[in-house]
């Protein structure tokens, strides 16, 4: 490895390192791509101690940059996430193996047979803030689907990176795969992002995972293409038709119960003829589980904080959330296409008819009906991980599971056929 100080130097070579690895990968068995991720997942039960320890040191670098504490809640590793990051493995690991499948095949009048069939992208950039556990989803995705993986954590989560990424280093091992097939930028100097950002000679993609910051960084500076989401501005509308009962449990559970990740709802819009009951009691539900409500009209009881303009379309990541009463659905949506961010939206409605016109008119990656939000995940989607959830309407969208990381190549088979 060349001097870490000179960062050029430094991710020049883990690039050619990744290039030469990701061929390995690509021809690499399913069976072996398998064995590594469970190998990997058996590595860090092994090592959790030593996980949970260096996590600590991380914490303590949070509290010491005075992080909020959603962001320390993103940081912050405990047995139960550990053991998460450990299922999340197993389950990549026992996914039917998208590599060479054929998305399509047929034959052709000139003799020709044509198959479509995946392959991966070669080698993926991972830029991520806070979440370690985004070290383990990202490599073991990136495996998976045939692809080598540069992964730059965030400062923050420095230690914990470095002690999971050995366990993922260790499966490779084990599988006699190739080492630098999962690759861990080890400095938390930034000029290695502006590095990485421009490597078009090794880098396929980027992927960013983090705040609306880092993503705009990427997005401006990266020469390399990028699968990205800038923000998760959630929205849900409260229907006149809705269920009282499931609205209540989906809005406290999309709100509150991890207020830092990207699927939590950060905007509530109520129907102006329920809004000062259903839309009030829900409020009020919200200010009981300690969270701020910048409310406007109907909603703006008791406890409330009044509404200013840049509350709406903005990703608060904590405990806040904005909410204001809309004449009917038509407005909510025109609410939304004016303040969203094409993450996740839904819609809490009985009638059939308002939540297919949600669904119509919305084109969000995400849209839901009667479900809480926190849903927005890959894991939950059946994909075992994400890498991350893609807003933009080229190659992947939605979150991005192994399948969405590969493309596809066309295999023609002919027998000496000729052109006329």
């Amino acid at each position: 490895m060349k001097d870490i100080d000179n960062i050029p130097a430094l991710m020049a070579e883990i690039g050619a390192r990744a290039k030469s690895a990701a061929h390995q990968l690509a021809c690499a068995s399913a069976g072996s791509r398998r064995t590594a991720l469970l190998l990997a997942a058996d590595a860090v039960w092994d090592q959790r101690a030593d996980i949970l320890a260096a996590n600590a040191r991380d914490l303590e670098y949070g509290r010491e940059k005075g992080l909020s504490p959603a962001m320390m809640d993103r940081l912050m590793l405990d047995e139960a996430r550990v053991r998460g990051m450990i299922d999340g493995l197993r389950a990549v690991a026992e996914q039917a193996d998208p590599v060479g499948e054929v998305l399509a095949e047929w034959d052709m009048p000139s003799g020709l047979h044509i198959q479509r069939v995946r392959t991966p992208l070669g080698v993926i950039g991972v830029i991520y803030e806070s979440r370690p556990n985004v070290t383990a989803d990202a490599g073991a995705l990136c495996l998976k689907s045939g692809n080598a993986v540069i992964l730059r954590g965030g400062s923050e989560s420095f230690h914990s990176s470095r002690a999971i990424h050995a366990c993922l280093v260790e499966g490779l091992r084990g599988a006699d795969l190739p080492e630098d097939g999962i690759q861990l930028v080890p400095t938390r100097d930034r000029a290695a992002v502006s590095e990485l950002l421009t490597m078009t000679d090794y880098v396929d993609v980027i992927v960013p995972r983090g705040g609306k910051g880092l993503v705009g960084l990427v997005q401006r500076e990266a020469r390399v293409p990028v699968f990205a989401h800038l923000e998760g501005i959630v929205h849900i509308y409260v229907d006149k038709s809705a269920d009282p009962q499931k609205a209540l449990a989906v809005v406290l559970n999309a709100k509150t119960r991890r207020t830092g990740i990207c699927g939590a709802a950060e905007c509530l819009l109520v129907h102006e003829d329920v809004a000062a009951t259903l839309g009030a009691d829900l409020v009020r539900a919200l200010i009981a589980a300690g969270v701020e409500v910048r409310a406007e009209g109907a909603l703006a009881v008791e406890g409330t904080v009044p509404a200013g303009e840049d509350d709406w379309g903005k990703e608060y990541l904590d405990s806040i959330i904005a909410a204001r009463p809309v004449t009917d659905l038509d407005a909510a949506i025109a609410h939304i296409r004016k303040y969203g961010s094409s993450h996740t939206e839904c819609i809490l409605a009985e009638d059939d008819a308002a939540a297919e016109r949600f669904f119509e008119r919305l084109d969000s990656a995400i849209l839901m009906r009667n479900a809480s939000t926190q849903f927005a995940d890959g894991g939950e989607f059946g994909m075992g991980a994400e890498i991350g959830i893609a807003t933009g309407k080229m190659h992947a969208r939605g979150p991005v599971g192994a399948a969405q990381l590969t493309s596809f190549k066309y295999l023609v088979r002919g027998d000496g056929t000729t052109r006329p």
